[in-house]
């Protein structure tokens, strides 16, 4: 038996061993700082920021993809025609003198030089001297078998030499304008060179153009007139001296008008 004395100093003791604050070294922990617990403890209890509400947000349309140019008029050289009314070769012959400055004229040359950048008869024949006045005006067996094998032949064959002289890159030629010798112009009358109805004449025009980057000419032999219009009637040549196309005196620059006597 102890005594009550000795009994008490050795539960004081005891007590004391169990809640030392000594580093723990019981396996599969580590000792953990008093601090470390609270401020761990602090941040996990923290509020959360509160999060803002997610506003659902409409579907957005497709754009349509920009709808495709639709190609404009092609850009070509337009060929202005004349005004409606009945056929010009069909009406009688006039005395009127023609101009060089007037719609008609325009249009008519334009339809020439179309007719050169293509190398293509076909839309220069609205510059060329009507069928119907050329039967009118000649005094020979067959006039429109004239008109068409030897004039418009011979036509084509100096507009496909006049798109030649235009080279590889024809497109490239811009027309200026035609320049006819209003002085040269003069009157054939009735019974001269197998005709049977007058009309003028003017040889010698030029048809100015431009191509990289200078002003070039070649010349219209010869122009006839119909109730006061100017027409092709010889392009390259009045008389001709083979079977081939010609360019009427091309120049670099406007070139020079000549008069002749032509008919």
């Amino acid at each position: 038996m102890f005594p009550r004395s000795l009994l008490a100093l050795l539960l004081i003791a005891g007590l004391a061993g169990c809640g030392g604050t000594s580093t723990h070294r019981g396996t599969g922990s580590a000792a953990v700082h008093p601090a470390t617990t609270r401020a761990t403890a602090s941040h996990q209890s923290a509020p959360f920021a509160p999060v803002a509400p997610v506003v659902p947000v409409a579907p957005v349309a497709p754009v349509a993809p920009a709808a495709r140019a639709k190609p404009g008029p092609r850009q070509g050289r337009p060929r202005p025609r004349r005004p409606p009314g009945p056929p010009p070769g069909t009406l009688p012959q006039t005395d009127q003198r023609p101009s060089a400055d007037t719609p008609g004229f325009r249009a008519e040359m334009t339809a020439l030089w179309h007719g050169v950048l293509t190398g293509s008869v076909a839309p220069a024949i609205e510059a060329f001297f009507p069928e119907r006045a050329y039967v009118q005006v000649k005094a020979i067996a067959d006039p429109a078998a004239d008109w068409a094998g030897r004039l418009v032949g011979a036509y084509g064959l100096d507009i496909a030499a006049a798109h030649r002289l235009l080279g590889p890159d024809p497109g490239s030629a811009r027309l200026l304008r035609v320049q006819v010798p209003a002085g040269f112009a003069h009157w054939i009358p009735p019974e001269v060179c197998y005709n049977r109805v007058g009309y003028y004449e003017v040889p010698n025009a030029r048809v100015l153009y431009t191509q990289d980057g200078s002003v070039r000419s070649f010349g219209i032999a010869s122009m006839i007139s119909w109730r006061g219009v100017w027409y092709v009637v010889h392009l390259g040549a009045v008389v001709r001296s083979g079977a081939g196309g010609l360019v009427d005196a091309p120049a670099a620059g406007p070139g020079v008008s000549t008069p002749s006597s032509t008919c």
